[in-house]
């Protein structure tokens, strides 16, 4: 079997693993968007540039959160269980075991992000055109890759117990300081000064070059290192824990 029919299989029974906990597939999709609507529309609603900006910005939280949040302490929680012991018995490559983990996170990104993307069209003046909200779409996609490398980089160097912790303040942190929550030029000048090199802000830069215009080259040349930066060390934790539980 090749790489790419392995890769399929392993994405096909993560994602019915998952969809069969609807306490983990309701929460997971529709938490961003009632975030969304219950803090921003209000602000949103008062004009279409502002509405693209929170729209998009809360799209990169839901992506976000996904990944980070979700996968990342589902997998320290499943290190230690029989199926995980399994699945490291079968001869697959950690590129494969990973690629499965970034489709899986990629498809509930894409859920959570669509039902913030739902709201604000029924509720803002959003007036993004089908062809922005497609090239949107692309840049999702892709800017979601290396916030799956950081969910698992917690996943398999943190313990269960501490995992929801970090997660959850790397998730806040980052939505915080990446002006997610709020115009960047609104956060304290410390903060503002740091944004700009945090890879929320570069995915959400990345977004509002979208409505914006203009080529984001510097969101997409700090979103490949810390793709670069995140796989590494992902890889590293996954041979550790590898060492520690299996040699």
């Amino acid at each position: 079997m090749t790489s790419f029919a392995l890769a399929r299989a392993h994405s096909r029974i993560a994602l019915l693993d998952l969809f069969r906990s609807p306490s983990y597939v309701v929460p997971t999709v529709v938490f961003p968007a009632m975030f969304f609507a219950l803090f921003d529309v209000q602000f949103a609603r008062t004009q279409a540039a502002i509405a693209n900006e929170a729209t998009l910005a809360f799209v990169v939280w839901a992506i976000v959160g996904v990944a980070v949040y979700q996968f990342g302490v589902g997998i320290a929680q499943e290190r230690g269980r029989p199926w995980e012991r399994y699945q490291r018995t079968l001869p697959v490559s950690t590129a494969v075991r990973f690629a499965a983990r970034i489709v899986s996170a990629i498809v509930f990104g894409a859920l959570a992000a669509a039902c913030v993307a739902l709201v604000a069209r029924f509720s803002t003046p959003i007036d993004l055109t089908a062809l922005q909200w497609l090239q949107a779409s692309l840049y999702a996609l892709a800017g979601s890759v290396p916030f799956v490398l950081f969910g698992l980089t917690i996943g398999y160097w943190t313990p269960a117990r501490a995992a929801v912790p970090i997660a959850t303040a790397c998730n806040l942190l980052l939505a915080y300081a990446g002006g997610l929550w709020m115009p960047p030029q609104m956060l304290p000048p410390v903060v503002a000064k740091l944004s700009p090199f945090l890879p929320t802000r570069q995915f959400a830069d990345l977004l509002w070059s979208v409505p914006g215009g203009g080529f984001p080259a510097h969101a997409i040349a700090g979103l490949a290192l810390y793709t670069l930066a995140f796989a590494i060390l992902a890889t590293a934790g996954y041979r550790r824990d590898e060492r520690t539980r299996y040699a």
